[in-house]
């Protein structure tokens, strides 16, 4: 598991970072491991939106209204970047992308 601390360079800046964490506690909850993954992890990469993947321990209602819900909070919040959020719950299918995003994405909800 890669914490964001481990990283030096990261392609979001601490605002951008203070504002997925938040959004994300506030619909999931504090609990909620919120994964950055894609371009943004990669150092060497430029522009790209920002994925998130969103993994819950509990079921979820209304899988599609709250993953659209933080990608619209966030998006207002980085002067319109594009977000792409998943979400991963026991009630949800899993999905390669989400094997690929534990692997390779970067937690950024837990200190």
């Amino acid at each position: 598991m890669t914490y964001l601390s481990a990283r030096t360079n990261m392609r979001l800046n601490q605002h951008e970072i203070d504002v997925i964490k938040a959004a994300a506690a506030e619909i999931f909850g504090k609990e909620a491991d919120v994964r950055l993954f894609g371009s943004r992890v990669d150092d060497a990469a430029r522009g790209g939106d920002i994925d998130l993947m969103v993994e819950l321990d509990e079921a979820v209602e209304h899988p599609a209204r709250l993953s659209a819900w933080l990608s619209v909070k966030v998006m207002r919040a980085t002067q319109g970047r594009k977000v792409d959020v998943i979400l991963a719950a026991p009630n949800l299918e899993e999905l390669p992308i989400h094997r690929i995003d534990r692997e390779q994405g970067v937690i950024l909800s837990h200190e």
